[in-house]
């Protein structure tokens, strides 16, 4: 399976990076575009067996915006072209990058800051053992997150005490019974997510 798992990565990563590079380009062009600033945005993220690595995105927030590490929406932070980019989850393609150099797969656990992964219970920690992913089922599930924090009193809290746990929890059921099907099928949900813009908060199976 883990064999099999990164073939599947570096061959849909390859076609992607090939068919998207166009629009890649030009995502690029109109972020610099609007205030000057870089088109990329990396920070340290939490990967397998805990090892930092360098997550790559396309900014889609005002240089050096410093506050919460949660966004929520209508967050004052997100620039014009980076709404747009975090609404269609455009802002992410630069992760193709991260999957060619083997730091994350397709379909894998959101990588986290290392400031949320030292909260993990033991329990929790076993996600760790798993490569993170661009997309997964909890991300799926929580389509609209940004949006429920901002309903949130305490987003951060929120995130933390409800919002994580349930992620995580997900990740590891869905890893228990994960196949190259299963996960070609959660690529699909994703994409028919983005296309149909629908939130979704219920749990999304994959056979």
């Amino acid at each position: 399976m883990p064999c099999v798992k990164r073939i599947l990565d570096l061959l849909l990563a390859s076609i992607g990076i090939l068919l998207l590079w166009p629009l890649m380009l030009l995502i690029a062009g109109l972020v610099r575009l609007e205030d000057g600033g870089p088109a990329f945005f990396c920070q340290e993220r939490i990967g397998k067996d805990g090892i930092g690595f360098q997550i790559y995105k396309f900014r889609s927030m005002q240089p050096a915006s410093q506050g919460r590490l949660i966004t929520v929406a209508g967050d004052r932070r997100i620039t014009r072209i980076g709404g747009v980019l975090r609404r269609t989850k455009l802002d992410e393609l630069p992760q193709l990058l991260n999957v060619l150099r083997g730091e994350m797969s397709l379909v894998g656990p959101r990588p986290e800051v290392r400031r949320y992964v030292d909260r993990y219970t033991p329990d929790q920690r076993l996600l760790l053992e798993l490569k993170p992913g661009i997309t997964d089922p909890a991300s799926i599930a929580f389509f609209d997150e940004e949006r429920i924090l901002a309903a949130a009193a305490d987003p951060e809290r929120a995130y933390v005490e409800t919002i994580m746990p349930e992620k995580i929890r997900i990740n590891l059921d869905y890893a228990a019974r994960a196949t190259p099907w299963s996960d070609l099928c959660t690529i699909a949900l994703t994409l028919r997510s983005l296309v149909q813009r629908s939130p979704r908060h219920d749990r999304v199976a994959c056979p």
